[in-house]
């Protein structure tokens, strides 16, 4: 690996790419370091029937629309195609098999310590995604379960649970549409619900829920959040009903204030309407056969899959000391010549969201360099 570089960009999934695209494209030269050996590896990891929530209208990456035959909403296959065309387009060739260790300030620049050895970069990116690392929370009792134990990471398909009890923990995006898979495919689920959760349908009256959120920004948010929970109800029903209760917090709040996303359906409802799948509350215990829950009653399961989140995991080899700000370019992070993409999770869409810091990001780096060169060329 070379020793020096303008900028290292961390991690080959759609953020890093998108970055090493626009720099490509401003005529910046980058090394991209990624853990895997192939770039995305997130996405060839996802459940089998897993679609982007949002319109591929405004899920691409910078210059490349999705091909006019994929879909409105792309499933997972299609868009691993679209990310090794994307690579092969702009010729992106990131050095695979590289763990970054640590990235530490180094003069006016940074040094970034990997498996192959070190690299030093003016600029750094850190594009190793918002879902780097599962979490797990630990539960009273979770060693005694004698069923099977797996994160929502190691999920693929519902073939493996087909006429078994299964818990599945957590009602995020992935929570919800696991227990579909599960419920469509001859399992029996349960979802246990911690707290409340907003849900909204992928599209509301024929239009994309991507493009409402992106109207709503223009609004005032109390309003929005007010409105938003009636309308809501005639679409999808009162969710009291099903077990499911909303937050205290409105919908776009939580959003700004948690980068908390609502629970986009796609059929997980109509499937707790039916009695498909279950609704229980926050787990009190596991037990060696199943768990008690919130409300003391107790459930038997075969199979118990943790939906319970992920962390970006970046802090584990950045300096002690150094915070960056989530939300690309800052003047801090220009300051530092250092930058964060991939970790704004927002209502108009996460890979939107990319595509928009990629090229600021590197409309910052290239002016940033420009300015350093011709400040050396002056006469003194």
């Amino acid at each position: 690996m070379d020793d020096t570089t303008p900028v290292a960009i961390i991690g080959a999934g759609p953020a890093g790419l998108a970055v090493a695209a626009c720099l490509r494209q401003a005529g910046v030269d980058f090394i991209i370091i990624e853990k895997e050996q192939q770039a995305a590896p997130a996405w060839r990891r996802h459940y089998e029937r897993v679609h982007l929530h949002t319109t591929k209208r405004y899920s691409s990456l910078p210059f490349a629309p999705f091909p006019k035959h994929y879909p409105r909403y792309v499933p997972r296959g299609l868009f691993v195609d679209y990310i090794d065309a994307y690579a092969q387009r702009f010729d992106l060739r990131p050095h695979f098999g590289e763990t970054v260790e640590a990235i530490a300030r180094e003069d006016h620049g940074w040094r970034v310590e990997a498996t192959s050895g070190p690299l030093r970069a003016r600029h750094v990116v850190i594009a190793s995604g918002y879902n780097a690392e599962p979490l797990r929370p630990g539960f009273a009792g979770i060693d005694t379960f004698t069923g099977k134990t797996l994160h929502s990471a190691d999920y693929r398909n519902a073939a493996p649970f087909a006429g078994q009890s299964v818990l599945v923990v957590g009602m995020g995006n992935t929570g919800a549409e696991i227990a579909l898979d599960l419920a469509e495919n001859g399992a029996k689920p349960t979802i246990s619900v911690r707290g409340g959760v907003h849900i909204v349908p992928r599209e509301l009256f024929g239009v994309p829920i991507q493009m409402v959120g992106m109207a709503a920004r223009l609004g005032p948010q109390r309003v929005n959040d007010v409105l938003f929970p009636l309308i809501l109800d005639l679409v999808l029903g009162r969710p009291e009903k099903y077990g499911l209760k909303r937050p205290r917090q409105g919908l776009l709040q939580q959003i700004a204030a948690a980068s908390r996303i609502p629970v986009i359906d796609v059929g997980t409802i109509d499937k707790i309407r039916e009695g498909a799948i279950k609704v229980a509350p926050d787990i009190a215990e596991i037990s060696e056969r199943g768990a008690r829950f919130a409300d003391g009653k107790h459930g038997e399961f075969d199979a118990i899959i943790f939906a319970t989140g992920f962390r970006p995991g970046y802090a584990k080899f950045l300096e002690p000391g150094i915070q960056p700000d989530r939300s690309g370019v800052t003047a801090q992070a220009s300051d530092l010549g250092l930058y964060l993409v991939g970790f704004h999770n927002a209502v108009t869409g996460l890979l939107r969201e990319i595509a928009i810091e990629a090229q600021a990001i590197a409309d910052d780096i290239h002016y940033r360099l420009s300015r350093k060169r011709a400040t050396e060329i002056l006469p003194i």
